[in-house]
């Protein structure tokens, strides 16, 4: 069925569909012909925010995007994330939709941690991974009980929630959160006020942030004993022009994540890490150009409609 929130813009109809993945009900939408790939956002982040990306890879690709638990239109998930759940469930929103071979993954920030662990634990259902901007920690070492961390970031999202703050103010902190992360203006998008004005929105917010550190070093525990697959991998990094030591150190450990996964190193630039919003083009490259770099696929420099 198609979502239909009481808080949506009109038309009220959302794009995709809800799909029951491990119990819980998922927006998914699947557009474009080709091979598959997975489009997967950072923290909080919404089917939408791939909307251009989406659009110059369709003609040549079957994009998937899904919300994850909590975000978007998707139902909220009865536990915390955690990096073994989110990578298997790349591979069975794929099986819900009936695409049982390989897909190149895009991760994006957090989700970079998603698609390096979906590669390594489901090798065989991986055709290529794409990092933009990804997450990267050289020694993550959670300070508390994942239990203790979680179970306060749930009291805080609990009392936000019961004083309206996602209502009044949610919309507007996504928006300052995106012009702080880019390096353009960009629109607000007509979905923005039905997802983030919601308790259930923020509480996933909150609990991913909460579970960073702890995905993190599940994924670091994983590297040893699961190999990645012999697929092609890409690490695009954004780059805004700053030139401050930590913007360079960025950079630099976003290479060194290109070499410790023996993959290419790029740099989408000017862009801030919402690269998906200032580059978009440069994302479709990357991903088009995964497999065969010497018989490249054009793109459009701007989304198009299909």
């Amino acid at each position: 069925m198609n979502p239909r929130p009481t808080s949506a813009p009109d038309p009220i109809r959302a794009p995709g569909r809800i799909r029951t993945v491990d119990g819980i009900p998922l927006h998914v939408l699947a557009e474009g012909t080709g091979p598959l790939c997975v489009l997967s956002g950072g923290l909080g982040m919404a089917w939408f925010d791939w909307d251009a990306v989406a659009a110059l890879l369709a003609p040549y690709r079957t994009v998937i995007r899904f919300d994850r638990p909590g975000l978007g239109l998707s139902a909220p998930a009865p536990t915390p994330p955690t990096l073994a759940a989110e990578a298997g469930r790349i591979a069975r929103v794929l099986d819900a939709l009936g695409h049982r071979g390989p897909a190149t993954v895009v991760g994006h920030s957090l989700a970079g941690f998603h698609a390096e662990g979906f590669a390594r634990l489901h090798p065989r259902r991986c055709a290529g991974l794409v990092l933009v901007d990804g997450s990267t920690e050289d020694d993550p070492r959670p300070l508390l009980p994942r239990a203790v961390r979680t179970a306060c970031a749930s009291g805080v999202a609990a009392a936000l929630s019961a004083a309206g703050v996602p209502r009044a103010l949610g919309p507007a902190a996504r928006r300052l959160i995106g012009r702080a992360q880019t390096v353009a203006g960009h629109p607000p998008h007509p979905w923005e006020r039905a997802g983030y004005r919601t308790s259930r929105v923020l509480r996933a917010c909150v609990l991913e942030n909460a579970t960073y550190p702890y995905q993190a070093a599940e994924l670091a525990a994983l590297r040893p004993g699961h190999p990645l697959p012999a697929v092609p991998v890409a690490v695009l990094a954004a780059y805004d022009g700053g030139e401050t030591a930590r913007d360079l150190r960025w950079l630099e450990r976003q290479r060194a994540l290109a070499e410790t996964l023996g993959g290419r190193f790029t740099v989408a630039a000017p862009a801030g890490h919402l690269v998906m919003a200032d580059a978009p083009e440069a994302i479709a490259h990357a991903v088009l150009d995964l497999h065969d770099r010497n018989d490249r696929t054009p793109v459009n420099p701007s989304p198009t409609d299909r």
